[in-house]
């Protein structure tokens, strides 16, 4: 009698063990199963960690993906839409039934459709975020359309470059006399693109001109004056398409040993696609003594994106204002669209909220916002 009892009591501890061993499964980024468990296992492909913005938005979907309980890896294409294509065949050899695409090669046709002709192939859906998937140029959504589970979530190309010459215009006209340093009743402008071809830099290049010289017009002031006469494009551009710091800084340090104030042809304002080539120009003029925080030898820098840097030079008097990009609101609405893949719902069930295209309802923006140190 007695060795029965010892033996139920035997199975019983053994029985409790393998409960409390399973307790603790380890999800694949380090997470415990106190968390919810998805069958999801997402390849989330970013164009390069190296962008500022990216790197937010990675930080903020890494967490959204974690809170999901969701299987995941992150890759990092380094600027190399090939290195990305074989990530994304990797991915989906070693079981990933969720791609989720920050595409090298932005507003090509021909790079999103073989991502795309990956997904059908595999039978599983894709979500591009942030860099356009369609040629500028194009019919909007022939490429999106052809495939029934793939969305964009991204933002409205055109609006910043708007929302940036609104801002830039408002401050110059407010400011004239103080930005025209030499008082020859002109602004001389440096502008920094982030890419060729890419149409996010396209529009900012393009609008931010224009629209600040709208409204210099309707102020009775001439319109804004690239710095260098022999440049025709009115606009450097990061030759790496990295949109990075380091192309604006190389630029700008250049440019100021030849266009200064001792030549009497100082570069009066400067327009950036991004923070990361504002914050590339702030430090070129620090180097020179300017916009360390003294009001008076400030030259207005303006950028996109109100990453944390951005708003820190901001505050400190060192630039005067972006355009907020919404990493969280990416995140979460690529989140959103992940768990209804997840719950096997349909790709945009719950987006009615959200700004769609007009032509192409798979194609969900994110607004932008003026940031000059208080959102509006």
């Amino acid at each position: 009698m007695k060795k029965k009892i010892i033996a139920v009591l035997l199975c019983v501890a053994m029985v409790a063990a393998m409960a409390v061993g399973c307790g603790g499964k380890e999800d694949s980024k380090g997470g415990s199963g106190d968390k919810k468990e998805s069958d999801l296992n997402v390849g989330v492909f970013y164009y390069t960690y190296s962008d500022t913005y990216i790197s937010s938005v990675r930080t903020a979907l890494d967490k959204k993906l974690d809170e999901m309980g969701v299987k995941y890896q992150d890759y990092d294409g380094n600027s190399n839409q090939t290195t990305q294509n074989e990530q994304i065949d990797t991915a989906i050899q070693t079981g990933a039934n969720l791609l989720i695409v920050n595409i090298v090669t932005s507003g090509s046709n021909d790079a999103s459709t073989q991502i795309i002709d990956k997904a059908k192939a595999a039978d599983i859906p894709v979500i591009f975020f942030n860099r356009a998937v369609e040629d500028s140029e194009g019919e909007e959504g022939v490429v999106l359309n052809t495939y029934d589970k793939c969305a964009f979530v991204g933002t409205d190309a055109p609006e910043a470059g708007h929302m940036q010459g609104e801002m830039i215009g408002d401050y110059v006209v407010e400011n004239y006399d103080k930005v025209d340093l030499n008082g020859d009743g002109k602004i001389s402008y440096a502008m920094f693109m982030g890419q060729l071809g890419n149409v996010e830099a396209i529009y900012r290049t393009q609008y931010a001109v224009e629209d600040t010289d709208k409204k210099l017009e309707e102020a009775g002031k001439p319109a804004l004056e690239f710095f260098d006469s022999a440049n025709t494009d009115k606009y450097q551009v990061d030759q790496d398409g990295n949109w990075s710091a380091t192309a604006a800084n190389n630029y700008m340090t250049t440019n100021l040993s030849q266009y200064n104030e001792g030549n009497n042809n100082m570069i009066e304002l400067i327009i950036c696609n991004n923070d990361g080539m504002a914050e590339g120009a702030v430090a070129a003029l620090n180097d020179k003594g300017y916009n360390t925080g003294d009001p008076e030898k400030t030259i207005p820098v303006f950028g996109v994106d109100a990453t944390d840097s951005a708003k820190k030079l901001i505050a400190d008097g060192k630039m005067v204002g972006t355009i907020k990009q919404d990493a969280e609101g990416m995140a979460e609405c690529i989140a959103l669209l992940s768990q209804n893949v997840g719950d096997g719902k349909d790709l945009l069930d719950g987006t009615d909220d959200y700004n769609k295209s007009e032509k192409v309802e798979k194609k969900i923006y994110i607004p932008y916002g003026i940031y000059t140190g208080e959102e509006k």
